[in-house]
């Protein structure tokens, strides 16, 4: 293998014309030169191979260059920081329900007006989602980052002053479009690492869920005192640290710079699609599956509960089987526990069955994201990722009102064959995804750049 002064290994790529490869410096490299030979595992090799169909599996990809103790420490310390901006989604997203009984009786309101605060957080995730589409374009990685975690403070420090209803409600608004901007930041980011990916991926919305699961337990207590505004002044004080974490850290630097600075490879997309990224979005078929597979998961979750502990402990279980096949496994017996629930009345045999139904819908999140940095063009990553979870926090209002609907009109019974609908669906959804992405023209940053497809390198 011939040796290079830089320790970088030679990489080539498809010519446009289909007649051999062309290298990075321009050269044409034979024909007679065997590039797309498989890899075994733990098999170096100096020439890369072609891109070819992605899939669950490792072995097939050349390993990744070796990072320097510094750009570890920069990769782990930028992931920290987002895993602290997921927990504070999952904060803010668990703090209503507890305080709903205190605020019917402070505002004296009854049930439908209350629920206004979801359908306005519900809103502005959406319109989130969508300008983010936009915004990604505009304004960098960093700065959209604090931006998010800036409009998060606006919305605590109005909270917490226990202003009239109308105000209280609406500027539920910023909170949900600061969310999405994070959120869609935060899961693009991962998305596009090449290492231990669909790991991070995981412990990230397990972050989400300990908010999600630490919010209840201290809103719980705020609502029997007088004060009980003053929960917000905690989330305050969260959301600043947050914002000052965002800046610190990511200092409204690009995702590019911000990978390079981890040691990820950053490889440069050809568009020729002709298309706007807005347009890309809207007209993937992928990312409407996805969309609506999350609008339905969303809904299961916020009704059956769940989403922190699923989240970490299977993570070998989804590396051993495979995250695509696993998630079928997971609704199977998803299924099957409901089943039991619906047609066995036992209440300790189905706390267990509901608290193992919970375990088994963690992962499904995170896998559906990474299942979206694989499918989905690099280009419109990020701005997809955004649309995908803001139409699917949706859900967590529009699902469990009708789940409240159908169980006063017809008992809680109904609630049985309501889930089990909704989780066919979502099952049928995923299963209509595309398993890949057609293949990119890429071109490298520098000689040293691993080719996009290597970015989604699996674990």
């Amino acid at each position: 293998m011939p040796s290079f002064d830089d320790g970088s290994l030679p990489q080539t790529f498809p010519s446009l014309s289909g007649q051999g490869q062309i290298s990075n410096d321009g050269n044409k490299v034979p024909e007679s030169v065997d590039l797309s030979r498989s890899i075994s595992d733990g098999e170096a090799t100096g020439v890369g191979a072609a891109p070819g169909p992605l899939s669950d599996k490792s072995s097939d990809i050349s390993p990744p260059p070796e990072r320097s103790r510094r750009e570890k420490f920069v990769s782990n310390l930028q992931f920290a920081a987002l895993c602290w901006s997921m927990g504070l989604l999952g904060w803010s997203d668990g703090t209503t329900g507890p305080l709903l009984p205190r605020l019917r009786e402070v505002y004296n309101v009854g049930f439908m007006v209350v629920s206004v605060i979801f359908v306005m957080t519900c809103a502005g995730f959406v319109l989130g989602a969508l300008a983010n589409i936009f915004l990604i374009e505009r304004f960098h990685f960093g700065t959209l980052l604090a931006a998010g975690a800036a409009l998060q403070i606006i919305t605590f420090s109005v909270q917490a002053s226990a202003p009239p209803f109308a105000a209280f409600a609406v500027v539920n608004l910023l909170n949900g479009f600061g969310g999405a901007l994070q959120d869609a930041a935060a899961n693009g980011f991962v998305g596009s690492l090449k290492y231990h990916s669909k790991s991070k991926m995981g412990i990230l919305h397990a972050a989400y869920g300990l908010g999600a699961f630490g919010s209840p337990l201290v809103a719980t207590q705020f609502a029997q005192m007088e004060r009980w505004s003053f929960h917000y002044l905690v989330s305050l004080g969260l959301a600043v640290l947050n914002t000052l974490i965002m800046i610190l850290v990511f200092r409204f630097k690009s995702q590019e710079v911000c990978l390079k600075a981890g040691g990820e490879s950053v490889g440069v997309v050809t568009d020729d699609s002709g298309k706007g990224k807005f347009r890309q979005i809207m007209t993937n078929k992928s990312v409407h599956l996805l969309a609506f597979f999350i609008l339905f998961y969303v809904g299961v979750e916020v009704t059956i509960g769940g989403l922190a502990l699923g989240r970490v402990i299977l993570l070998p279980v989804n590396k051993l089987v495979g995250e695509r096949r696993v998630l079928f496994i997971y609704a199977g017996l998803a299924f099957g526990l409901d089943f039991v629930i619906w047609f066995v009345p036992s209440l300790i045999g189905n706390a267990v069955a509901v608290s193992i139904i919970g375990l088994l819908l963690g992962p499904m999140f995170p896998i559906a994201m990474n299942q979206a940095s694989r499918v989905l063009p690099p280009s419109i990553l990020t701005g997809a990722i955004g649309w995908i979870a803001g139409f699917g926090q949706a859900g967590s209002a529009l699902l469990p009102f009708l789940t409240g609907a159908i169980s006063d009109k017809h008992g809680i019974k109904s609630l049985h064959p309501f889930l089990v609908a909704m989780m066919g669906v979502m099952t049928i959804l995923f299963w209509l995804t595309p398993t890949k992405r057609p293949q990119p023209v890429i071109t490298a940053t520098d000689d040293s750049s691993t080719p996009q497809s290597h970015l989604e390198k699996a674990d």
